[in-house]
């Protein structure tokens, strides 16, 4: 029994992957005659929301990639207190859903500029993004650079955020 659940860890740790295999394993993919969709986030306290968004996003190709942000990116956007579960923990979290195939563990990136020489690298076939994301004009962009499809996926999950979820336990706990 201990042996199983060691094979299904190895196989949900073999979808968490850093740039360089990230885009290695998107060429193989592309030349199987796949298609790939592409979304990104933070993804820190796994909410309904999230999971909607990455079963619609899968729908939209064959293989679905996860663009995970670094803990010190999160920190920059959401505050000092963020991230609640750290990169790697977050990693195993969505590897372990099975509608995500692969998650890249994204450094710190500082410009647009490294977000799409990436975008370049791996090209997806789609980019998916919620409906009213705060970064579509750049997904747009990024879309564009590489003949690629915008899909809004969903609609957001309105009272559904990690952000609000954050604050309402952190009252809480005051």
């Amino acid at each position: 029994m201990a042996g199983n659940i060691s094979a299904r860890n190895k196989g949900m740790t073999n979808k968490i992957l850093d740039i360089k295999s990230a885009i290695e394993t998107s060429k193989k993919l592309k030349e199987e005659g796949k298609t790939i969709v592409l979304a990104g986030g933070c993804f820190d306290i796994l909410h309904i929301g999230h999971i909607k968004f990455l079963k619609e996003a899968k729908t939209k190709g064959d293989i679905l990639f996860i663009m995970l942000e670094s803990d010190e990116t999160i920190t920059k956007l959401k505050g000092k207190d963020r991230p609640i579960n750290l990169h790697q923990h977050r990693a195993e979290i969505l590897a372990a859903l099975q509608t995500v195939d692969n998650v890249i563990m994204m450094p710190k990136f500082e410009k647009d500029e490294e977000y799409d020489e990436l975008i370049k690298n791996l090209k997806p076939d789609t980019i998916a993004a919620t409906k009213g994301d705060p970064f579509r004009e750049h997904k747009e962009r990024q879309a564009k650079l590489i003949n690629a499809k915008l899909v809004e996926v969903i609609e957001t999950v309105s009272n559904q955020s990690t952000t609000k979820l954050f604050k309402l336990l952190s009252e809480e706990f005051i």
